[in-house]
């Protein structure tokens, strides 16, 4: 089956881009379309943290308080009960391998949005475009939901977003420079195996991280085969909104991105 085809499966709209790292040879479908980042946005957030360190900014051992104010609910310290403290690198490692929305805001508030917007336009990502923190997507939620209007969190034009193939290009400057070994690190630890991953083989490793809201379902990384070859792949599929938990458009993610490497590989 053609990715297009998983996706027409269980109803959604798939957007794909996957490109072989180190090469030209890619393939997508409706790649260059604007789709809602959602949680893939704190991806650029941990390479511009890593920068940061890497250029002697930032000291990655500084310490953040997550307090009640901070948190948002939903995993990580954003359903803690109580007060927690860690360090900086510590909330990017929550922020990618258990996609924690109040440590990815600590980690914004220290690295500065503007800097994230900097880095996206020094990769040429120009169609990539940030709006905030994680807190400042749920304010639009809440705003909107008051006003019983759409959600601004939901539309590509009007929150932070991005395309399927500058998020490839995204991966390949991150897996392509030493200050990016972080970064990889962490996505190689993401706890949610049950959408690129679930598409490939045991042997391949997979470094990934999800975007999930309300319809909406992402996921982007890097499948290494055991020959050492890498292929970046991202995936964004709109559709499905009755509710969260939606496990056959979760492997169908993994099924297309598989499909898709497959036609890299032969």
């Amino acid at each position: 089956m053609s990715p297009s085809e998983f996706f027409e499966a269980v109803g959604v709209r798939g957007f794909l881009h996957a490109h072989r790292l180190g090469s030209s040879r890619e393939c997508g479908l409706d790649a260059d379309s604007p789709v809602v980042m959602a949680s893939v946005v704190k991806v650029p957030l941990a390479f511009e943290f890593a920068r940061q360190v890497a250029a002697g900014q930032l000291d990655p051992t500084d310490r953040v308080r997550a307090s009640a104010a901070d948190r948002l609910g939903g995993t990580g310290s954003a359903a803690f009960a109580d007060d927690a403290e860690y360090s900086l690198r510590d909330a990017a490692l929550l922020a990618l391998s258990v996609s924690d929305n109040t440590a990815a805001d600590l980690l914004f508030d220290r690295v500065g949005v503007d800097n994230v917007r900097s880095l996206l336009a020094e990769l040429g990502l120009t169609r990539t475009t940030v709006i905030g923190a994680p807190r400042d997507v749920l304010r639009t939620i809440i705003e909107d939901t008051s006003a019983g209007r759409p959600l601004r969190a939901l539309d590509p034009l009007r929150t932070s977003a991005t395309t399927p193939r500058e998020m490839t290009t995204l991966l390949a400057a991150i897996w392509a420079d030493d200050v990016g070994a972080p970064v990889r690190e962490w996505m190689s630890v993401q706890v949610g195996w049950h959408r690129l991953t679930a598409g490939f083989p045991p042997e391949v490793a997979v470094a990934g991280k999800t975007g999930t809201m309300p319809g909406i379902r992402n996921e982007i990384g890097v499948a290494t085969y055991p020959d050492g070859t890498a292929y970046a792949v991202a995936v964004f599929t709109t559709g499905g909104a009755e509710t969260l938990r939606r496990p056959d458009i979760d492997r169908a993610i993994g099924a297309a991105a598989r499909a898709a490497v497959d036609q890299l590989r032969s």
